[in-house]
């Protein structure tokens, strides 16, 4: 079994710290290396689904909520917070439910790595 150690995560630029002088974050987790891997590959899918509803920002007649692109990104983001609360210190956790955004079905780690993305 992976050891858990600590990360230092920045949700706008999707960066992952070992140490927390690494860079500006706002989240402290304490995750084994295949759970900070899920984290980069949703990041990865998020930066590319970002990039797609940015293009297809652009065609004036397609309402947000009506663009899979879109959608998909709000799920990824989600997922990812989801996660971040599930790793996080108390701190996380305090503020992501302070946020009011967790999802009931995606509140363990199970249902977490059972997201169809992965």
């Amino acid at each position: 079994m992976d050891e858990k150690r600590s990360y230092f995560i920045n949700i706008q630029t999707h960066e992952i710290f070992g140490e927390p002088n690494g860079g500006e974050w706002d989240f402290k987790i304490y995750a084994t290396e295949s759970q900070v891997a899920v984290l980069e590959r949703l990041f990865d899918k998020t930066d590319e689904t970002d990039w797609e509803s940015y293009m297809r920002a652009h065609v004036p007649f397609l309402e947000y909520h009506h663009q899979p692109e879109n959608k998909a990104y709000d799920l990824r983001m989600m997922v990812i917070y989801s996660l971040l609360y599930y790793l996080g210190d108390e701190k996380t956790r305090t503020h992501i439910r302070e946020m009011g955004i967790l999802n009931s079905e995606l509140e363990n780690e199970q249902a977490i790595l059972g997201y169809r993305e992965f």
